[in-house]
C-alpha cells in the first residue's frame, strides 16, 4: 500500500523559516517524482515545487524562486521542502504529492494535480506578519 505522510507545517514569523517532511512507502522510491503543493482558503491548489528521485532534478514555483529548496533523501523514502523568508502569502495547507513514474512528470506537467495519484493528508503552514 502507498503511503504519503507530510510533517512539519507550524505558526512562523515572517521572515522565519520552517522544513517539511514527506515520507513515502510501498513502491519503488528511486523512480519516483514527489511535489509540494499547497492550497489557502478560497484559493486553487498551486504547485510548490517538484523533484525526481532518480536525478535530482527539481521545478520551482517563481513565487517560491530563491527561498524555498527541495530535496530528497534516497535512503530514508523522505523529500524535504525547506523554506526561507517565509512571507504571510504563503500561508497554506501544504500538500505532499506522488506519481510512481517519474517521467510524466516534466516542465509542463510538475504543477497540475492531474498527474500525481497519491496525496498526504497535508499539513498548516501560517506564517504571522
Amino acid at each position: 500500500e502507498v503511503q504519503v505522510v507530510e510533517s512539519g507545517g507550524g505558526l512562523v514569523q515572517a521572515g522565519g523559516s520552517l522544513r517539511l517532511s514527506c515520507a513515502a512507502s510501498g513502491f519503488t522510491f528511486d523512480d519516483s517524482a514527489i511535489a509540494w503543493f499547497r492550497q489557502a482558503p478560497g484559493k486553487e491548489r498551486e504547485g510548490v515545487a517538484a523533484i525526481h528521485s532518480s536525478d535530482g532534478s527539481t521545478f520551482y514555483a517563481d513565487s517560491v524562486k530563491g527561498r524555498f529548496t527541495i530535496s530528497s533523501d534516497n535512503a530514508k523514502n523522505t523529500v524535504y521542502l525547506q523554506m526561507n523568508n517565509l512571507k504571510p502569502e504563503d500561508t497554506a495547507v501544504y500538500y505532499c504529492a506522488l506519481q510512481v513514474t517519474s517521467a510524466l512528470i516534466h516542465g509542463t506537467s510538475w504543477n497540475q494535480p492531474m498527474w500525481y495519484a497519491f496525496w498526504g493528508q497535508g499539513t498548516q503552514v501560517t506564517v504571522s506578519s
